[in-house]
């Protein structure tokens, strides 16, 4: 919850919870109606790591995608999995050792963006 407030105070962001499970909840960060980024906490299994942003490409697949990228001699490092209310994403190292996550949004967040 501090870093929600640092970085709503620092960029103007109004933050709303999107989803919540038992394991997480995701934050929309928005300028006026327009979403620009995204939050979680830090989840479990990353325990002792620093917190840190990520970049996220959009995909027409992710699970598509991350068979790709194993096939091209990348690493998934998170499988694909959803984000509820927002769509499905995944982690993947690239052969070269760099991170990336990729995305593919749902209806349902496509629709309310418009």
């Amino acid at each position: 919850d501090s870093a929600k407030a640092f970085y709503a105070a620092l960029f103007g962001w109004k933050l709303e919870d999107m989803s919540s499970t038992e394991d997480m909840v995701y934050t929309i960060a928005k300028v006026g109606d327009r979403e620009v980024a995204g939050m979680m906490a830090t989840p479990p299994e990353a325990a002792g790591k620093p917190p840190s942003w990520g970049a996220y490409v959009t995909v027409d697949d992710v699970d598509a995608s991350a068979a790709k990228a194993t096939e091209l001699g990348g690493n998934v490092l998170v499988g694909p999995q959803d984000i509820p209310k927002v769509g499905r994403f995944c982690v993947i190292q690239d052969p070269q050792g760099a991170v990336v996550s990729m995305i593919t949004y749902s209806e349902e967040c496509v629709n309310s963006a418009d």
